[in-house]
């Protein structure tokens, strides 16, 4: 399989990246897991209880599950794992999924009760991430920051070589205490290079690849190809960010002409060559049970009449990016648009790091990105992006405010019952589509391509839910 970029880590506390993520799921297990209908089912826990005012959770381990190492696995390495989140010395940059937790209490080997500071909708969802995996105590203390790149879990495959920014290799693990994994191993090559994959597919030497636009397009009229190409759905928002903490986008009249000026659903079908689903807001439609906002529609006329009434002499910006050609393209295309309505944007290109670092620090006024799932629930796509509290590597990095918006979200989370919670969520979506800190632009699908050996592919809207398990190549001898 190919990674377009060499993971940060494999320390389930210290995961940013859906790379590091995807390799750490095939590694550790949490409490609980997500199935392919997004639905929460057991994983080393067995069952759980959660009580009716929804602040005390009981989960009742499997008996007999070991790590790789050979010990087995009880209530007090998940304390251990959970509390080494939130320590000052681990550095997590992931304390926020247990940071409503007030207590963590070993019953006995096999039951752990987590106690919260106050009812937390999303909170069991939350332990699918890979931050809730759980880990050795003994290895973390053997091997400190090294533990990162000699993980120790009890996933179905085991970490057998890591060349960074090369290659890395997972091997089977046998003693995976549900089925085997029906594979030998997986063998995973950095190659950031879209073309240099799409070259390593052809020649046989990659077995399954995500598709960029263009190779879609290739690959789709190629009647020998078509059949293997499986089409996902993303649980995901792609976006343009405008910096409201800034001129001219602390403005939003000027961001809701922005958002009129382009025509996104141009773009999506001809560029994009139709790999999504238009966005009328942040939230994707598996998480929302309710109506999406009102679309801002094309309209540069009134875009164009907005820009000269503010700023007769035009605005000029500038907009950030990372040096992916896909988005690059697509920054041009925007930028284009724009000038049309009166905004004069300059393309500033960055590699990931330093774009990253820029934006969070809030020296972009425009950049584009996108945000994917971590866990099913529409808070996902709200906290984190949208609540005044989370500027910068928070996730809100276009720093938007709105005291209403900010409660909504609060007692959302606050809520115990499904419907009252998908009422104040639906109500905070709406007030931040009609404030467009983006321009929503589409939610994307994903485009996989598999070799005609490979079976029993898995594909996954949600990284964690890939272990990776199901999946195996035929052998060589019997591919013709």
């Amino acid at each position: 399989m190919r990674l377009n970029t060499n993971p940060n880590s494999l320390d389930p506390a210290l995961i940013t990246n859906v790379a590091s993520a995807s390799i750490t799921a095939k590694i550790f297990n949490g409490l609980v897991r997500l199935n392919d209908n997004l639905q929460i089912c057991p994983d080393i826990a067995s069952s759980w209880e959660i009580s009716e005012d929804g602040l005390h959770y009981i989960f009742y381990l499997n008996k007999g599950v070991k790590f790789s190492t050979g010990r087995e696995v009880t209530a007090q390495d998940f304390k251990y794992s959970f509390e080494r989140v939130l320590a000052k010395e681990t550095r997590s940059p992931n304390t926020w999924v247990f940071e409503k937790v007030k207590e963590i209490n070993v019953i006995n080997d096999y039951c752990l009760e987590i106690t919260l500071k106050k009812p937390f909708s999303p909170f069991l969802s939350m332990l699918t991430m890979t931050t809730a995996y759980v880990v050795p105590k003994e290895e973390i203390v053997r091997l400190g920051r090294d533990f990162s790149l000699n993980p120790i879990g009890t996933g179905p495959f085991v970490l057998k070589e890591w060349l960074p920014f090369s290659r890395l290799v997972l091997e089977a693990n046998p003693h995976y205490f549900m089925s085997p994994p029906k594979a030998k191993g997986i063998y995973y090559k950095v190659i950031p290079e879209d073309l240099t994959a799409i070259t390593e597919f052809e020649l046989g030497k990659i077995d399954i690849i995500t598709l960029s636009g263009q190779s879609y397009a290739m690959f789709n009229k190629n009647p020998e190809r078509k059949p293997f190409i499986h089409k996902l759905k993303g649980i995901d928002t792609y976006y343009l960010g405008l910096n409201c903490s800034r001129f001219p986008f602390d403005n939003p009249e000027i961001r809701g002409a922005v958002a009129m000026a382009i025509d996104r659903k141009k773009i999506l079908e001809t560029f994009y060559n139709g790999r999504g689903r238009i966005a009328t807001g942040p939230v994707p439609e598996q998480l929302s049970k309710w109506h999406a906002p009102i679309e801002i529609k094309f309209d540069p006329i009134t875009a164009k009449k907005i820009i000269s009434s503010i700023s007769p002499n035009g605005i000029n910006v500038t907009m950030y990016l990372s040096s992916d050609q896909e988005i690059v393209d697509i920054a041009e295309i925007i930028q284009s648009y724009l000038k049309t309505a009166g905004i004069n944007v300059t393309l500033r290109q960055l590699e990931w790091t330093a774009f990253e670092d820029a934006v969070n620090k809030g020296e972009a006024e425009m950049f584009w990105l996108s945000w994917w799932a971590d866990y099913p629930d529409a808070e996902n796509f709200l906290f984190p992006l949208f609540h005044s509290s989370n500027f910068g590597s928070g996730g809100n990095r276009t720093r938007y405010s709105n005291i209403i918006v900010d409660k909504l979200i609060e007692n959302g989370q606050d809520s115990i019952d499904e419907s009252t919670k998908d009422i104040y969520y639906q109500q905070a979506e709406t007030i931040i589509a009609k404030e467009s800190p983006w321009v929503f632009f589409w939610h994307k699908n994903d485009y996989i391509i598999e070799q005609p050996w490979i079976k029993d592919m898995q594909e996954a809207s949600i990284y964690t839910i890939d272990k990776g398990a199901k999946v195996y190549s035929v052998l060589k001898e019997q591919r013709h």
